[in-house]
């Protein structure tokens, strides 16, 4: 359909500038995992890894400029609903794909996965709706 063509041709264009938020970085590699533009997922997944941050075997992502968490006993941080959905955007991203994803590609999405059901309150829920 030519507005979904239009639309994919405005994201093209997008995710080649130089300075895109990781937020936006997100959205546009699932946007394009939808569509099947595969180089472009990868691509911006590339980008991506760049920017993740890796710690205590899990991985996710968070906005640039952020600070540093404070680490309190008996505290347990969790982090704005933009990182929770982001990371999720990034994991999906990583999922759609064709054919299915890697091994290489599971196992992050495994540590990405780690990282967001850690993010989940005392009821199963999150600080998102989204």
């Amino acid at each position: 359909h030519s507005v979904v063509r239009n639309a994919l041709f405005c994201l093209e264009t997008a995710a080649d500038e130089k300075e895109n938020h990781v937020y936006t970085k997100a959205l546009m590699a699932y946007a394009f995992a939808l569509a099947g533009k595969e180089e472009k997922r990868k691509a911006l997944l590339g980008s991506l890894e760049k920017e993740a941050v890796k710690k205590h075997g899990s991985v996710h992502w968070q906005r640039p400029g952020k600070e540093p968490e404070v680490d309190l006993p008996y505290y347990r941080y969790r982090a704005p609903s933009a990182e929770v959905e982001m990371t999720a955007y990034v994991l999906l991203a990583h999922l759609t794909t064709q054919p299915a994803p890697s091994q290489e590609e599971l196992s992050l999405a495994s540590l990405i996965a780690k990282w967001i059901s850690g993010q989940q309150n005392p009821n199963g829920g999150f600080s998102s709706t989204q």
